[in-house]
């Protein structure tokens, strides 16, 4: 039984860092976690497994969520927000910096587009690039959560 609970914490740890690491799906490698023990024999908790699912489930849409709140909150305009939303999705083919710069240029290029100043196109971005970081936060957060769920489990 020991075995499957350090196969659990493996998992969990792999999950923190696929918070950094975008080609990991950090939560849900955390997530599967908490499953492990339940493989040497260990009965499963109920209240964690649906905890956890819509943990997951929340964190995964606010991944892509937040950064276009951070680039409204910085008073990015429409054109800031669609170029945030398609910086996203571009950076997704450009493992690992593109999914940092995506919603950054995006944001940026957006704004630029529109017709604002530099200045204030960078301010949209640089709201792009809080959300991210509050995003990734916010997965490390939760990934935190599932050890500590694997540890009273």
């Amino acid at each position: 039984m020991l075995l499957y609970e350090v196969l659990g914490y493996i998992l969990c740890v792999l999950g923190i860092i696929g918070c950094f690491v975008p080609v990991l799906p950090g939560p849900w490698l955390a997530y599967a976690g908490l499953f492990a023990p339940v493989l040497g024999g260990k009965p499963i908790v109920m209240w964690q497994v649906w905890t956890g699912l819509a943990l997951c489930i929340v964190v995964s849409i606010l991944d892509y969520v937040v950064p276009i709140i951070g680039t409204k909150k910085f008073n990015g305009t429409k054109y800031g927000i669609w170029g945030c939303t398609i910086g996203t999705i571009v950076g997704l083919f450009f493992v690992p910096i593109g999914i940092i710069a995506g919603p950054f240029l995006g944001a940026v290029i957006g704004e630029l587009c529109a017709g604002k100043e530099l200045s204030d196109a960078l301010r949209s971005g640089f709201g792009a690039f809080i959300g991210f970081f509050v995003g990734t936060l916010v997965k490390v957060i939760v990934c935190f959560a599932f050890i500590y769920f694997l540890a009273i489990g």
